[in-house]
């Protein structure tokens, strides 16, 4: 039996996403300074398929979406900010891109603040992004790609239910070296069973 054909709904007009520790919400202009606190570290962009940001990167690298909702198109995307509710820091970035719109499949991606690490911020913020990509996007499934040797995004992945599902040898440019890849994926139903 084969699935029906994948529909992507209208994006939403506005995305605002709060959970009890953390709001996520489209990245402005105003956000790039303080995203190029943590994306500017190099030890945060080790693991990442681009060197160290500025704000002038940072807008270079994801201008084109800055403050979209909608993942249609070849350059679609959504990218949030995590906020931190109780002082309303951003700790953190989280991305939904690359869909395939003959499977309903995206890319789920994260960028977060060393600062913020260790209190659960992470887990909370991707588990909501998540749910968004299922049930605002009405998506099948995603797909999370990560260094094999970034053992706190695979720990992540792991805590939410994503299993690995493939190992790829050097098959992303890293700041400097090849570098492999594992893919954690999670279907639509499997969230859903998990809830």
């Amino acid at each position: 039996m084969s699935a029906s054909p994948f529909i992507l709904p209208p994006a939403p007009e506005r995305l605002d996403v709060v959970r009890e520790r953390v709001r996520l919400r489209p990245v402005v202009e105003t956000d790039l300074e303080a995203m190029a606190q943590y994306r500017g570290d190099p030890e945060v962009c080790r693991f990442l398929p681009f060197e160290p940001q500025t704000a002038d990167d940072i807008r270079a690298r994801v201008g084109h979406v800055l403050g979209g909702t909608s993942l249609e198109g070849d350059r679609g995307g959504v990218i949030v900010v995590i906020e931190r509710v109780e002082d309303g820091a951003i700790i953190g970035d989280l991305a939904l891109f690359h869909l395939d719109t003959n499977s309903g499949a995206a890319e789920i991606g994260w960028v977060v603040s060393p600062a913020a690490a260790g209190r659960g911020l992470a887990t909370e913020a991707v588990r909501a992004l998540v749910d968004t990509a299922f049930s605002v996007y009405g998506l099948r499934r995603l797909v999370a790609r990560i260094d094999p040797e970034n053992s706190r995004s695979i720990a992540l992945a792991e805590r939410l239910g994503l299993r690995c599902e493939a190992s790829l040898v050097e098959n992303e440019r890293l700041t400097q070296r090849e570098g492999d890849e594992v893919e954690y994926t999670i279907l639509a139903r499997e969230w859903a069973a998990r809830a």
